[in-house]
Order: C-alpha cells, then structure tokens, then sequence
C-alpha cells in the first residue's frame, strides 16, 4: 500500500472509489444509514441546506456558499459532479478536500462498508461519497452544510441526512427512467425530502409545486415561493437582478437564468436565519453574489487566441437556458460588436439517455448558432452517444449545417480551436466540459499530486 502523502496513494483511492460505479445507480437509504451508523453518525452533529431539484442546484450552491462564507460562516459544499479532480465534490469554504484527507476518509469508508455489504449489499460510489462528506464536515466543525441532491431526493443518499432547510429549485423532465416519466411523479420524488421541522424554499412552478404545496402542509414544514426576481440587466460578467429587501444585486454568474437560481438562494439563506442555523446581513450577501464562480457554467476562458465559452447544457431545460445565454451575450462575445460577427463555433457531446433530441432543438433556436459550425464529438465512457449518431441529429434539423463528427475529444477540441474566428462554445456533457477545462485551464485548486518514480 502507497504512503498516505504520496501521490500514488491519493490515486490508489481514487480508483478504488470509482470502480464501486460498477454497482450502478441504486436508488435506497438503507445502505448509507448503515454505513454512517458504522461511522458514528457523523450528519447527526451537521445542519445546513439540502438542496433538490432538476437545474440551478449547483448555482444555488455557488451563491448561497459564497454569502455564507462572505458572513464569515464556515460551510460545507457539495458540487457535482467534478469537472477535473474528483476532490471537487467535497469543499469546505470553497477549497476542495486536500489528497492526503481524501484517501483517509476513502479508507474509512471503505473498511466500513465491509461490515454494511453482508446485511444490505455493497454500497455504490455515490453512497461512500455521501458518507465521506458527513464525516469530513463534521469532523472538520464545519458551522453549515449545504448539500446537493444526487438524483431525485426520496431515494436519495444525500436524504440519510436532514440539515433543517430543504430547498427545491425547480422539476423538469429528467433522470426519468429512475424518477417517473411526467412533471408530477418528479415532482413527488423531490418534495420528498421536506421534513417535519423543515424550513421549505422552492423556485417550482405550476404541477410540481402542487406536489411541494402538499408535501410541505402534510409534514407541517412552512413553505417558502420563490418567483424570479426582476431582471434589470445583463453584461459579459453577470447579471443584475432586484432582490428582495436588497434592490438592485450584482451577481456574477451569467444568464439571465440566473435570476430565478438567486431568488432561491436568497431564500435558503433566509430560511437557514429563520431556523436557527446561520444568518448572514444583506452587506455579506451582496459581497458573496458578486463574486460567487459556477465552474463549467457559461464559464468564459482565454485560450491562446482564442474565447471558449463552456457550459454542461446535459437536458433541454439546460439547452434552452444556454441558448437563451448565447443570445443575450453574443454582442459581448469575440467580435459580437462587428456588423458581421464571426460565426461560433459549437463542441457537443452527449450521454446516450438523455433527451438528444430535445436538447438539439432548444440549441438550434439560438440566433447566435445559426450560422454556426457544429463539432459533435464523444465522451469516455459506455453511457455516450457515439459522435456520428449526435452528428445526425444535428444533419435532422439542419440539413445544409456545417456539422463534422469527430469521436475524439482531444480532437474535437484541438480541431475547434484551429477552425475557430469567434467564440468556441464548450457544451453538453459535463465530462466533456470538464476535459475542455483540464487542457485549457491550469486551475490549482483541481492540481491532483504527481506519482512519484522510483
């Protein structure tokens, strides 16, 4: 066994983590609440936010974090998933989880779950996650925990744990083949994680907030609407939105999307005052929304001579969302100010269970794409759509585009930026945004330890 500080032992941990992926997605509480029992209950010393629902989750998590920390609040996040290092998914106070901690807590983890496999079967790599992030918040005193859902919120691994404010940001159709196949069915698996004693925050409208209006009277949880604050205005680094109680709020992530994912973040800080958690004034809260940063979300990079907009547009709802975006920022982007602006260039990639079809509709309706080149390429991995089949359903609804499959990432995006005279627009699959960054950003915050050689 490599040393505990060697980079080889940070690896090691790593894939030992990773090859549990082999057991799936498998929906159920069982197996956590084992494996933190075996841990000593560490959730039970943590509150904070548990954060549901179909998009903005991680926007929510970006903003509410900085005003936290900000408000001086020492807090626990749970990004999702990881772009380049797999310690991202665990940060205190905006740093990721440091190697030497992680393949502790992998040991950990791993020996407990020994003990958890012959009563309830072997825990799956989002489940040892969930339980590493309980025991390092806790562990390190963290004084708030806000926390991602993984996938729906009933089934959940993340809902072994109740911080005290749920928060759902919105339901669309995703994840259906786990979740149900109608807004409704989502709806009730996201709501599920209202409990008794919860301050409720939702940005859902229509059916699914029927669904959340039900669960929050049936478990007695007061019940918080967002709607999207108004949009004053947008710029190349952000919008500006009219907050309650605050006017008029700088917040530096872009889209006006944005303003729906603020207005919910407003509100879970609201509701973790209002249950006794942590209360942060609207002068932390002003600083925290302008400088919060969403890695990989309309994510604006400089390489070479080159402009790369990345965002993980992975359903239609994130699709439509970007294309809006892309719209709204074409005249800030590379050479939007010309009478003819240079053409964008477009890199895609897709899982194969998503709704390909609808996402290359919503992206086909941006004014900004339609002279664009399309570069439909392939992600690692067996659940990836093969580049040449995205390629056409791209040629379906745009038979005289300019669309090239290339199935090799490094290709696709090396052949992108020797193509390009606009912007690169880096979207689709977060895997595929994530390897965009890894070759064209040096971030070192994500700098995972070198292997040693003998």
């Amino acid at each position: 066994m490599s040393r505990p500080g060697d980079g080889a032992a940070y690896h090691e941990a790593v894939r030992a983590l990773t090859e549990r992926g082999r057991f799936g997605i498998r929906l159920g509480l069982a197996r956590t609440r084992a494996l933190l029992r075996a841990l000593g209950e560490p959730q039970l010393a943590l509150r904070g936010a548990l954060v549901g629902g179909t998009n903005g989750k991680g926007s929510v998590l970006a903003l509410a974090g900085a005003a936290l920390r900000a408000g001086g609040v020492r807090v626990g996040t749970t990004p999702k998933p990881h772009l380049v290092s797999y310690r991202e998914r665990l940060e205190i106070d905006g740093q990721p989880i440091d190697p030497v901690t992680f393949t502790r807590l992998v040991r950990e983890v791993l020996d407990a779950a020994r003990g958890v496999e012959r009563r309830h079967g072997p825990p799956t790599e989002f489940e040892l996650l969930t339980a590493m992030l309980f025991r390092w918040f806790a562990e390190a005193g963290v004084d708030v925990a806000v926390v991602e859902v993984g996938l729906g919120g009933r089934l959940d691994a993340t809902h072994a744990w109740d911080g005290g404010v749920a928060a759902i940001t919105n339901v669309a159709l995703d994840h259906m083949a786990w979740l149900g196949d109608t807004i409704p069915a989502i709806a009730r698996e996201k709501a599920a994680i209202i409990e008794r004693g919860d301050h409720a925050v939702t940005g859902a409208r229509e059916e699914a907030l029927q669904v959340i209006r039900r669960r929050a009277r049936r478990v007695g949880a007061p019940l918080v609407e967002v709607t999207a604050p108004t949009l004053l205005g947008w710029d190349r680094d952000g919008i500006d939105v009219e907050l309650t109680r605050m006017g008029a709020t700088r917040i530096s992530l872009r889209g006006r999307h944005q303003a729906e994912n603020a207005g919910v973040a407003h509100a879970v800080l609201d509701a973790l005052s209002a249950a006794g958690i942590a209360s942060v004034d609207d002068d932390a809260r002003r600083r925290g929304y302008a400088s919060a940063t969403w890695p990989g979300r309309l994510e604006l990079l400089r390489v070479d001579d080159h402009e790369a907009l990345l965002d993980g547009a992975h359903n239609p709802a994130g699709a439509a969302a970007l294309a809006t975006a892309l719209d709204d920022l074409r005249p800030y982007l590379a050479g939007g100010d010309l009478p003819a602006p240079p053409p964008l260039t477009l890199v895609h990639g897709s899982m194969a269970d998503k709704d390909v079809d609808g996402i290359v509709a919503a992206l086909d309706r941006a004014g900004a794409l339609r002279d664009a080149r399309i570069v439909a390429t392939q992600v690692p991995g067996e659940r990836a759509l093969p580049a040449a089949e995205l390629a056409r359903r791209w040629r379906a609804v745009r038979p005289a585009g300019r669309i090239d499959a290339v199935p090799d990432v490094g290709a696709a995006l090396a052949g992108a930026l020797a193509g390009a005279t606009g912007t690169i627009v880096v979207a689709g699959s977060l895997y595929l945004v994530g390897e965009a960054r890894r070759r064209w950003l040096d971030d070192p915050r994500t700098r995972d330890p070198e292997v040693r050689r003998a």
